[in-house]
């Protein structure tokens, strides 16, 4: 098989690579739903309010990671529950009448609108018709030898001794012995059965194999039977990998099938590792070809034949083996796919410290090896998918941290990746190279292979082939001597926007391993030397031509989408782009990186005409690593997000991205400097005027407008400007209301902010106080205490996750500021009659007590969740710690305890919530 061919299948194609770097993307994060989905496929609104609210931040509720962009795509590198291999049973498609055989759970393909068209394995793996036995009766039989029900005379001894071959190579493999590879069944014996079982020869040129590959061979031999083997395997595979998606059921691949169980996959296996196992000091020498053609082969069993792969992953030693295969060039590709497949569906995630000479191995890559190794490198250092939501609770979070009080094997393996010398460093080249400086000139044929490593499969043979009739179309008109002939290999090569497609797949998986660095335990060292290596300035240059170019009318995408698809290269560069501008952003002083000198400057400026100290991470910031150009990148992102169409999902994405540059301490500068340049009434105009219909935007719309407003009388004004009619008004307080879950963070921001303007005597602050629809609405008793009974109500210990959290914290800022004003046993005391009211008594008191007795578990043990509610609230959190346990107060007699105001009859505040 060819090297063309074999990566052809690859999964490490532009639609496999977009699927799964959506998915590992949120992996080290929590898990989210996807933010993209149509509205069809997101939940109810009552499911909403119960279960979560996705995209907030860990800690206070600010924004965190987007989740995945890829409605219905599934993780590349969730560990599938896979059937061992020989334990594989036909699906209820391929048995016949009352087999014994059951079929265990197959592995349909991924749904959805955007279904990830990353190469999947084969379902449970369906014996043909030849090779099955016929029910019940026909498994008897063969286990013991005799006829089947196939009938009594000679056809019916036939079938039943080929039923017995298998049933007794399945038997031996299970337990261990008897017949356990074909090369143990005499010749005689699969000549006569070959035919008739339609095994195409490949039982007996395993046992071919077998013999020539003993301890003492030279393996002369190997590699021309592996020859007559791959072409029966590598036809299936391609047909797996172009069969439309069609259901794992309508087809079946006997030739994989059989390679396996005749003992093929361990045969291969075993030549690949037999130098490691000699203790000679003259180790056996095997071909690069013999190697590549043991790889091919292997893999196009894992695409086929269900429980191969999971397999392979079991044995460490074989996996550690073949990292070793990657420093030779010429099998890296192949080394590289079958690797990834292998850790995609592997339990325990490797540790990197395992693998022999790795700082030598990754210092031994050239930049294309590395990007590709980048794509093994994201099943490393990315926290494993737990598979279910219910785990994604912030109960079961807190259990699984108790039992796991060491770094866990994602972290250890991130700082094994910082510890080897130049790595960062390289990363950043990568992800800044200009497409320019990308190794050009080369041939048509030097080209195939990478892009075939890329490539959708369909799309490359589109591309190739118009590629290959230009060189045709060419070739006519030169003369067919010698010279011509020579030329034609420098002038051939593959089109410029080729070539960019190829760029923007490197820098998606570069992006992907830095943005992970960047959230880790090592955040601070990744920051230092990310802003050393000039990662924000290189991407800054390559914005308008790369990043957010424009597309050309032959700008490729892949085969079946357009150009607008969430699946289509280009637009997961971006998102990519967006996820790591947050990261990077998010709580550190570097975020300032991403302005230019005059932008800084002009911070500077905002600070001392407000009569206000400049931020100190303003004037420490070294101005030799700031943006160059006219614009620094936070601009050139607002400017984007404010053309971007009202149907782009990007315009979460962007908003994420610029609410990341303003958490942490309230920046009254920073808010001015984005205030100026529209981005508030951008913000209104999506809100109010398009009547924004995606709850995904909205939320990140309303935290961004929360973190823009706060504290900041001048965004107040600017507000009450632009909403200047009632109707305008009702229309935003409609969105506010529809969801609270998504809206609760920018009623904290009013609540905050309505707190502090009354407690000053500014007259500009009181005329807009008096002014001001949205602080008179927020000042009325009865509007605080709606938000606060709904806030409450719409949360549960069991229902609490990293995404709807905030609404607890919401609803403790608005109790904290009525202490401050000696108000909170009217609070308590309105909230008792509400509960009556709504004929619930008891109900909301109950379950805050609950919420809060969770409160003070979860956060009295985070460091940087208390940080950032600080930060967020500018209250200290020793405020926030009082305001709890004076709420939670066993006396009955206090005014400020809720048992207070809870009937005995409707007590029920010590249920015990923890996760079993």
């Amino acid at each position: 098989m060819s090297d063309a061919a074999f990566l052809a299948l690859s999964p490490r194609s532009g639609a496999g690579l977009l699927c799964r770097a959506g998915d590992r993307i949120s992996k080290p994060l929590e898990r989210r739903p996807c933010r993209l989905s149509s509205p069809q496929e997101r939940p109810t609104e009552a499911a909403r309010q119960r279960g979560g609210r996705p995209g907030r931040p860990p800690g206070d509720g600010a924004a965190s990671f987007p989740p995945c962009s890829l409605p219905g795509c599934s993780s590349a590198h969730a560990r599938h529950p896979q059937p061992d291999y020989i334990s594989q049973r036909p699906p209820p498609a391929a048995r016949s009448g009352g087999g014994a055989v059951r079929a265990g759970p197959g592995r349909g393909r991924c749904g959805g609108p955007l279904a990830p068209l990353r190469t999947k394995r084969r379902g449970e793996g369906a014996l043909p018709v030849c090779l099955r036995p016929s029910g019940g009766a026909a498994m008897a039989a063969a286990a013991a030898g005799g006829p089947g029900p196939g009938g009594g005379g000679r056809r019916g001894a036939r079938a039943a001794t080929a039923t017995n071959i298998l049933a007794q190579l399945r038997h031996g493999q299970l337990s261990g012995r008897g017949l356990t590879r074909g090369a143990q069944i005499t010749e005689a014996l699969l000549k006569e059965r070959d035919k008739q079982a339609k095994w195409n020869g490949i039982p007996l040129l395993l046992q071919k194999l077998y013999e020539h590959s003993h301890p003492n061979s030279d393996f002369s031999q190997c590699q021309s039977i592996l020859k007559e083997i791959s072409p029966l395997l590598s036809m299936e595979a391609m047909a797996f990998v172009t069969e439309d998606r069609k259901a794992a059921q309508e087809s079946t691949f006997p030739n994989t099938y059989t390679f396996d169980l005749f003992g093929g996959v361990d045969l291969l296996v075993e030549i690949l590792m037999r130098p490691t196992l000699i203790t000679q000091k003259k180790k056996q020498k095997i071909s690069d070809d013999l190697i590549k053609d043991c790889l091919s082969i292997l893999y196009n069993t894992c695409i086929c034949t269900e429980g191969v792969t999971r397999r392979l992953a079991e044995r460490n030693d074989f996996v550690l083996f073949l990292f070793t295969l990657m420093t030779n060039k010429k099998t890296f590709l192949q080394t590289a796919t079958l690797i990834e497949d292998i850790l995609g569906v592997k339990k325990e995630m490797i540790q990197l410290d395992d693998i022999p000479n790795l700082a030598s191995l990754v210092s031994s890559f050239d930049q294309q090896q590395l990007a590709n190794f980048c794509r093994i490198l994201a099943v490393t250092i990315s926290e494993l998918d737990t598979g279910s939501d219910d785990k994604h609770t912030l109960l079961a979070k807190n259990a699984q941290q108790k039992k796991n009080l060491g770094p866990s094997r994602a972290e250890i393996n991130q700082a094994t990746l910082l510890n080897i010398p130049g790595f960062i460093e390289r990363l950043c080249k990568l992800a800044t190279r200009k497409v320019s400086e990308t190794t050009g000139t080369s041939s048509f044929l030097q080209e195939l292979e990478e892009w075939y490593t890329w490539l959708d499969n369909a799309l490359v043979l589109d591309a190739l082939m118009r590629v290959a009739n230009e060189e045709a179309e060419q070739s006519s008109t030169e003369s067919s001597d010698e010279s011509g002939l020579a030329n034609t290999s420098t002038r051939t090569q593959l089109p410029q926007s080729m070539k960019i497609m190829h760029e923007i797949m490197y820098k998606l998986e570069v992006l992907y391993v830095l943005c992970v660095l960047l959230m880790g335990r090592q955040r601070n060292q990744v920051h230092k030397m990310i802003a050393e290596f000039k990662l924000i300035p290189g991407l800054n240059n390559l914005f308008d031509k790369l990043i957010w170019r424009k597309h050309s009318a032959s700008a490729l995408v892949l085969h079946g989408h357009n150009q607008n698809c969430d699946c289509s290269p280009d637009i997961t560069l971006k998102i990519q782009f967006l996820r790591l501008l947050q990261s990077f952003s998010d709580h550190h002083e570097n975020k300032y990186l991403l302005l230019n000198s005059q932008e800084l400057n002009e911070l500077s400026a905002i600070s001392h005409k407000a009569n206000i100290p400049e931020v100190d991470a303003v004037v420490n910031t070294d101005r030799s690593l700031v943006c160059d150009g006219k614009r620094g990148l936070l601009t050139r992102l607002l400017q984007v997000m404010k053309k971007e169409p009202a149907e782009s999902s990007f315009r979460f994405w962007q908003a994420r991205a610029v609410e990341s540059f303003l958490r942490g301490t309230t920046s009254y500068a920073d808010q001015m400097f984005l205030l100026k340049r529209g981005l508030l009434e951008h913000i209104l105009y999506c809100i109010v005027d398009s009547e924004c219909k995606s709850r995904d935007v909205l939320q990140s719309y309303f935290d961004l407008l929360g973190e823009l407003m706060k504290f900041n009388i001048d965004a107040f004004k600017r507000f009450n400007k632009y909403i200047n009619t009632d109707e305008k008004f009702q229309v935003f307080l409609n969105q506010i209301n529809s969801s609270l879950v998504d809206s609760n963070m920018l009623v904290r921001c009013i609540t905050l902010s309505l707190d502090r303007f009354e407690n000053q005597s500014d007259a500009k602050v009181a005329e807009v106080l008096s002014e001001c629809r949205l602080l008179s609405y927020m000042s009325q008793m009865s509007m605080r205490m709606s938000f606060l009974f709904r806030l409450i109500n719409i949360i549960h210990v069991q229902t609490l996750t990293q995404e709807n959290v905030s609404c607890l914290n919401t609803s403790l800022v608005i109790l904290m500021l009525a202490r401050r004003k000696e108000k909170l046993p009217f609070y308590l005391r309105t909230l008792q009659q509400m509960e009556y009211t709504e004929k619930y008594p008891g109900f909301i008191l109950n379950n805050f007590h609950s919420l809060l007795r969770f409160w003070q578990q979860h956060y009295l043990n985070k460091d940087k969740d208390s940080t950032c509610l600080e930060n967020s609230s500018c209250i200290s959190f020793t405020y926030w710690k009082e305001t709890v346990s004076i709420l939670l107060s066993p006396d009955r007699t206090s005014p400020c305890a809720i048992v207070s105001y809870i009937d005995e009859a409707y007590m029920d505040i010590d249920r015990d919530f923890s996760e079993e």
